[in-house]
């Protein structure tokens, strides 16, 4: 296979600190770059191509242009009337460079198709857990004319990305048979040079009879009460401090606290499409991931001024939960403590419902969910897996060690089927109001009953030789009967809560396991890993995953 890939990369002498202007986008240069490439068809990078959630890519990288929106904006037309969807189509987009140009793109082909479309007023953005709220509370109760969605953004992805996801009729990330669907028909249409795609002006567009504008952020606030307790947060008096990282989740928060009587300080208003004043991530770039102690750098400095703080990436549907106990939470550690408090304050949801989780989760939710006395669904990566589950109630909660979750409306019934970081956000004041304690000090007792987990991801950068390889290895290839001195229970290249394939392998010992897979949205190959043991038991897990995946790969290689 190509060069091992370095587990230990070295953090960035800028990590946690403000970019640097050589490392911001121009964002007029970005947009006419957009508009003026032509993806090149024999290049497999710059197809259109949907990873775990959507396309995405660049227009620096030949990945995303004016004409993948095209195709891609068609193509899905093509599919809403090969599956006889014919309700409005709710579409949204982030604070992104790319997102307002590929906006306007997918507009053109959306009213030259006569799809009913709706977007917020005056070219407004919105979180993608809005869009989602806004398909699942249309279709409630309908049978027929059902709406669907687009979401326009690559979520925490660097400043020079674009990304674009459709939501099908269910209202959550579109499953694989769907992106197959759209994915093949978009390079159809690119490999013809769009010429079957359906075009208007952009004026044009915008007067046609099928474009609608409406608010969406007033019906979905004034929900918020339906899914998280506002009045005890409100009683409470907690002083709570928000980063929406420069994102569509800001205009937000202000109506949140006219509604409901909340003290939510936003800690950071600048909305910036170069994104300047992020704190440089751990390797060097640029990224509003909000569960990165160096990009939530100035946040985790200032938690001390609130009983709760908090962040949400661009289009906010992830979550970073800050707390003065402990500083910024662990993905992981905040998801097993958002489980434990909802299944015991959540009296009207059906007993039967089962907890989802990734198959890359911290091993502490199984732990608590066993105390719960619930059943646990353990899926591959990708929120997808969780939809159906939310829609039909065999799921109370579904979370990802990324930061993302959704859980169900107060009285058991769907409140989304997408990633929802605000409602997360105001769990974490939820709980502390009800209970007195934070988050930081919930976890604590999780691991004064079940131990310590020393958990990590690693991401490097792979090639999509070496991706394509690890997508399929199997559990044969994997001849070591140990991992860190102790007995190999399982190895799984197949999630046990569904039987679909984890795109990777996941092997487990009594007190640690480790996953690798490649990322289905970025040029990285990322190994998981956790210990009960201790910080030198997680590092012998690490290093030992590499040495068996490395020499699984080469064998994989040699099959082909």
């Amino acid at each position: 296979m190509p060069d091992s890939i370095a587990l230990h990369g070295k953090i960035s002498p800028l990590a946690g600190r403000p970019a640097p202007k050589d490392l911001l986008i121009d964002p007029a240069a970005l947009e006419r770059e957009y508009y003026d490439r032509k993806p090149d068809m024999s290049d497999l990078t710059e197809r259109v191509s949907f990873g775990t959630s959507g396309h995405r890519g660049s227009p620096l990288r030949g990945s995303f242009m004016e004409a993948h929106i095209l195709a891609i904006t068609q193509a899905i037309c093509d599919y809403r009337r090969s599956e006889g969807i014919d309700g409005p189509l709710y579409m949204g987009k982030d604070t992104h460079a790319l997102s307002a140009p590929a906006q306007r793109t997918a507009l053109e082909v959306l009213a030259a198709n006569g799809i009913q479309t709706i977007i917020q007023s005056d070219d407004g953005v919105t979180p993608t857990p809005v869009i989602s709220r806004a398909i699942v509370s249309y279709n409630r109760g309908r049978g027929e004319h059902l709406a669907d969605g687009i979401v326009i953004t690559p979520s925490h992805n660097p400043p020079e990305d674009g990304g674009f996801k459709y939501n099908p009729p269910n209202g959550g990330p579109a499953d694989t048979a769907v992106t197959r669907w759209v994915e093949t028909r978009a390079n159809e249409l690119l490999a013809d040079g769009t010429r079957d795609v359906r075009r208007l002006p952009f004026a044009a567009a915008m007067n046609a009879s099928s474009v609608h504008q409406e608010d969406f952020i007033l019906p979905y606030v004034r929900d918020l009460g339906n899914v998280v307790d506002m009045d005890a947060i409100r009683a409470a008096r907690l002083t709570l401090g928000v980063d929406p990282m420069g994102g569509a989740s800001r205009l937000y928060w202000e109506p949140i606290n006219t509604v409901y009587g909340l003290d939510i300080t936003v800690v950071n208003p600048i909305v910036d499409p170069t994104f300047s004043f992020m704190p440089v991530d751990h390797d060097g770039v640029i990224r509003m991931d909000c569960s990165s102690p160096y990009a939530m750098t100035r946040l985790v400095e200032e938690r001390n001024k609130y009983r709760v703080a908090f962040g949400n990436d661009p289009d906010a549907d992830r979550h970073g939960i800050v707390v003065a106990s402990t500083g910024l939470m662990n993905p992981n550690e905040f998801l097993a403590v958002a489980i434990r408090y909802l299944v015991t304050s959540r009296p009207a949801w059906p007993t039967s419902a089962a907890i989802g989780k990734t198959v890359v989760s911290s091993r502490m939710i199984d732990n608590v969910v066993r105390d719960l006395g619930r059943s646990l669904n353990e899926v591959p990566v990708g929120f997808k897996w969780f939809v159906q589950g939310l829609i039909d109630g065999a799921l109370c909660f579904g979370g990802e060690e990324s930061a993302g979750a959704s859980y169900l409306r107060r009285d058991g019934t769907t409140w989304t089927t997408d990633k929802d970081g605000l409602i997360m956000d105001l769990l974490a004041a939820e709980m502390t109001a009800r209970t007195g304690k934070d988050p930081g000090e919930h976890y604590a007792e999780l691991t004064a009953r079940h131990g310590t987990s020393f958990y990590t991801r690693i991401d490097a950068p792979a090639t999509l030789e070496q991706k394509a390889a690890l997508r399929t290895l199997s559990p044969e290839m994997l001849t070591s009967s140990s991992l860190a001195g102790e007995a190999i229970l399982t190895k799984l290249t197949r999630a046990p809560g569904n039987g679909a394939p984890i795109d990777g392998v996941k092997v487990s010992t009594a007190s640690g396991w480790f996953a690798a897979r490649p990322s289905g949205t970025e040029n990285l190959y990322k190994i998981y890993a956790e210990s009960f043991k201790s910080e030198s038991h997680l590092e012998a897990i690490l290093s030992e995953a590499q040495r068996l995946v490395d020499s699984a790969l080469e064998s994989a290689k040699g099959l082909h």
